[in-house]
């Protein structure tokens, strides 16, 4: 089961974001460029509502993604999921019974190559597919490596988080808020 079933995670970059992805009714929220000294409020707050925090450790402010933040982000902080595009942290994650999210950018052939190979080595739980808005990656990408796909990036109608999930995204990222108040009826649409 994949995310209990939330299809759709809100990620939030502001703290007012925040407050509203806590009010809402999803269970796992991502963090995206937060600072490093806000972490343990949030995570402590989170705790408090019973949401779950999937961090993505390339965007927070103030942390490198060196093997020091791997290990405080798994350690100290202790999210149920860490998304990034380095290597160490999925491994570390992973090793740490973290869910291990591998971010990838759908550039051009040579990048998706390269991603794959990483992919190989890492054996994340999830891809992230970034942009979002191209359904047909979105299945030669689960064929290829047989990883269960996220997606997000540039969603902005209720139709792409559709597109994505009809062709096998187990869950759509989006900070779009009116997506977030509006997702019961993008699923019933299905």
């Amino acid at each position: 089961m994949h995310f209990q079933n939330q299809q759709i995670i809100p990620a939030v970059k502001t703290i007012s974001q925040l407050d509203k992805a806590f009010a809402s009714p999803f269970e796992y929220i991502v963090l995206l460029e937060m600072h490093i000294g806000q972490l343990m409020p949030i995570k402590r707050e989170a705790k408090r509502l019973g949401k779950k925090l999937i961090i993505h450790a390339d965007l927070i402010h103030g942390l490198k993604t060196d093997n020091f933040a791997a290990d405080f982000l798994c350690n100290e902080v202790k999210p149920a999921g860490i998304i990034s595009t380095r290597s160490n942290m999925i491994l570390k994650a992973k090793n740490s019974g973290i869910i291990a999210i591998q971010r990838v950018f759908l550039i051009d052939t040579i990048a998706l190559e390269k991603s794959y190979s990483l992919i190989e080595k890492t054996t994340p739980d999830y891809i992230e597919l970034l942009p979002g808005i191209i359904p047909k990656m979105i299945e030669e990408v689960y064929e290829r490596t047989k990883v269960p796909v996220i997606t997000g990036g540039l969603i902005r109608e209720e139709e792409e988080i559709v597109a994505a999930l009809s062709a096998g995204a187990v869950a759509v990222t989006t900070s779009d808020k009116k997506i977030w108040s509006n997702f019961q009826n993008i699923l019933d649409d299905m």
